[in-house]
């Protein structure tokens, strides 16, 4: 019996045997736990993060999960942008695209980043 946590990371592992970022395009990860929601931008070639945005600074805002992960989604995107970054991979990490991955990634598309 394999708990969700195993689930997950072998999913994952199948994923990123996929997917890759580039300098080009590079991959557009997320990470969610029970409060928190973070995206980073990163180019596998490199090693490099570049761009990153989470709702740890979105604290104060009091708000369903869904619209924290939609204002994380539009954050990574003008972030992105920023750092001249217009097309992406996205790397749902595992989890099911359904909720707050959604939700982030639905908001990172309609902030201009391509995937």
């Amino acid at each position: 019996m394999t708990t969700k946590e195993e689930r997950r990371i072998k999913i994952k592992k199948g994923i990123r045997g996929k997917i890759s970022g580039t300098s080009e395009r590079p991959r557009l990860t997320v990470f969610r736990s029970n409060k928190q929601i973070y995206a980073q931008v990163i180019d596998d070639t490199t090693g490099k993060t570049l761009a990153s945005a989470s709702s740890l600074k979105l604290e104060q805002l009091k708000a369903p999960k869904k619209e924290i992960a939609a204002k994380v989604g539009e954050q990574i995107a003008k972030t992105a942008q920023e750092a001249g970054i217009q097309a992406v991979v996205f790397d749902r990490n595992g989890y099911l695209y359904h909720g707050r991955i959604k939700e982030l990634a639905d908001a990172a598309r309609n902030g201009g980043l391509k995937f």
